[in-house]
C-alpha cells in the first residue's frame, strides 16, 4: 500500500494551524507561503476533502480537519522517533539527558545513582530539574525531559512503580499543637499556621493545603523542613527526608486522630517510551537497581 500524503504535507497542515496562518506557517518552516499552500492544496485534493476554510484572515478546521489533526500529530511525532532512534544506532549513548525529578525522591539517592552512571557514560550531560507535583507531569506532557520521577503518570503515557513514600504530619516539639497533650483534630491544625510547599506547574494546586487560616509557601522542601525546625509551623514531609529532624528530636510526629500518615507512589516515566535511548534506559536502571538497595520494602510496594 502506497500513501497519497506525505509527511511534509501532513507537517504542513500541523504547522498553518499552531502558527496560526499560512505566512507564519511558510515562515516557522522555512518554506514559502506558495509552497505551504501547495502542500495543503495536495492533502486536500489527496484526501478528496477539505481540512481547512478560510474565515476572515485566518484558516480554521474544518469538523474532519480537526480529527485528522490529532492523527498527524501522533504520525509525525512517530516518524521523529523512529528516525532518533535509527540515529542512535550510530553512536553508543546520547550526548545529553534531560530529567524532571519530583523533589519528594531523596536527593542523595539520586546523586549516588548519578555518579555510577556519570562513571558509566562520562561522555553523557545530565540535566536535573527539580520539580514539585504538577511541575513534573508538565515536564513529561511537554516532553521537556527524557526521563522523570513523578508522583503522577501524565495521560498517554505509561509508567513503572519506583517507590512509596510515606508522608508524616510534625512539628517542632516545642510547637502548641504539642502542648494540648492530646490527639489532634481536623479543626486543631486550621488554627495554626502550616508548611506548604509551593507547586511548581504552570497550573499550581493547593494539594495537601488543610485550608489553614495561617499559611507560610516555601518553593523548597528543604527550606519548609527547616523552617519547621524553628517552629515557624507543622507540614506533613516525607518520613525518608526528615529522619534526621526526627532522630535529633527537633521534629516530633503530630498525635493525630486521624491523617496522621498519607502515602505517594513514585513513578519512573521515560517520555518516549519504546524509544528511550540507551544512555537514558541505563540511567533508569540504575535508580531502579538503587531504590531496591536501600529501601526494598517500597520497591515492593511499587511492584
Amino acid at each position: 500500500m502506497t500513501t497519497q500524503v506525505t509527511l511534509e504535507q501532513w507537517q504542513a497542515l500541523i504547522a498553518v494551524v499552531e502558527h496560526g496562518g499560512y505566512a507564519q506557517a511558510a515562515e516557522a518552516m522555512g518554506k514559502s507561503q506558495s509552497a505551504v499552500s501547495y502542500a495543503i492544496q495536495k492533502l486536500e485534493g489527496s484526501l478528496g476533502i477539505a481540512v481547512l476554510a478560510i474565515q476572515g484572515r485566518k484558516a480554521q478546521l474544518t469538523p474532519a480537519g480537526q480529527i485528522l489533526l490529532q492523527r498527524a500529530k501522533t504520525l509525525v511525532h512517530e516518524a521523529e522517533q523512529i528516525e532518533a532512534l535509527a540515529a542512535q544506532f550510530g553512536q553508543q549513548w546520547e550526548a545529553e539527558i534531560n530529567m524532571a525529578v519530583e523533589t519528594l525522591f531523596p536527593p542523595w539517592l539520586l546523586l549516588e545513582a548519578l555518579s555510577q552512571f556519570s562513571e558509566d557514560a562520562p561522555q553523557t550531560r545530565v540535566d536535573v530539574k527539580e520539580t514539585v507535583l504538577s511541575g513534573t507531569h508538565d515536564a513529561v506532557m511537554n516532553r521537556e525531559v527524557d526521563l522523570a520521577i513523578t508522583g503522577r503518570v501524565p495521560t498517554g503515557f505509561l509508567g513503572d512503580p519506583l517507590m512509596l513514600i510515606t508522608f508524616v504530619a510534625v512539628a517542632h516539639p516545642d510547637h502548641p499543637l504539642h502542648q494540648l497533650g492530646r490527639e489532634l483534630t481536623y479543626q486543631d491544625l486550621r488554627q495554626e499556621r502550616q508548611l506548604v510547599v509551593r507547586d511548581s506547574g504552570a497550573k499550581r494546586s493547593d494539594a495537601g493545603w488543610l485550608g489553614a487560616q495561617q499559611r507560610l509557601t516555601l518553593s523548597n522542601q528543604s527550606t519548609a523542613i527547616e523552617a519547621a525546625t524553628k517552629g515557624l509551623g507543622y507540614a506533613w514531609f516525607p518520613r525518608v527526608k526528615i529522619m534526621e529532624e526526627l532522630e535529633r528530636e527537633v521534629l516530633k510526629p503530630l498525635p493525630m486522630t486521624e491523617g496522621s500518615e498519607r502515602r505517594v507512589q513514585l513513578y519512573l516515566v521515560y517520555s518516549r517510551g519504546d524509544y528511550a535511548g540507551r544512555a537514558t534506559r541505563h540511567l533508569g536502571e540504575i535508580i531502579r537497581a538503587r531504590v531496591a538497595q536501600h529501601f526494598p520494602e517500597e520497591l515492593e510496594h511499587g511492584i
